[in-house]
């Protein structure tokens, strides 16, 4: 069984913004797989369903970005998977151009609160995680603004498109494995 993590914000405010570009994600992967995402418990909105022919269980952490964690270890301990081989994490990351994707099975943070606060509930940083370039921020522009503003339509055509090769590749994680997806959509995105 896989857990599909998508890491955003719970409020109407916040849904078209860079920083709810995992959520966008987890509504793709229900969309294309006809997962119903509605019940909520471990602090989320979760939904159950298949993907890529093995079980797996869709999260939208409720708990606000900086407390994703709490989620997180709340799902992992009631399924009782193998975090370190069965838990996908998607984020939004800024040092990635936008739509492009970047698969890892472990790492730092990158200075992503969500991740920063799951790392620390899981006490290591040995999971899979789908990083999603929302473009680099301007010089000028406070980081948190950026990641909270949102997406002008153009911007949207292209993380649309993301989110779809980010289920494609999430689906390659699951039937083929890490290694296999990294290989096959760890580059640029051609413009």
């Amino acid at each position: 069984m896989y857990i599909i993590v998508g890491l955003g914000n719970p409020e109407k405010k916040y849904i078209n913004t860079r920083h709810n570009i995992g959520f966008d994600v987890i509504d793709a992967i229900a969309e294309k797989n006809d997962i119903v995402l509605g019940e909520k418990k471990h602090k989320a909105v979760i939904g159950k369903g298949i993907v890529a022919g093995q079980k797996a269980v869709l999260v939208k952490p409720l708990t606000y970005m900086n407390l994703s964690g709490e989620s997180v270890r709340s799902v992992i301990d009631f399924y009782k998977v193998d975090e370190k081989n069965e838990l996908i994490v998607i984020s939004d990351d800024v040092s990635l151009d936008m739509g492009q994707i970047r698969i890892r099975k472990r790492g730092s943070d990158g200075g992503h609160n969500g991740l920063k606060n799951i790392i620390m509930h899981l006490g290591h940083d040995e999971f899979i995680r789908v990083r999603m370039g929302v473009g680099e921020k301007p010089p000028q522009m406070d980081l948190a603004d950026y990641v909270l503003g949102h997406f002008c339509a153009e911007e949207r055509e292209v993380m649309n498109e993301g989110a779809r090769t980010a289920t494609l590749a999430i689906e390659t994680v699951i039937a083929e494995g890490p290694d296999a997806a990294m290989n096959k959509y760890n580059r640029k995105r051609s413009v």
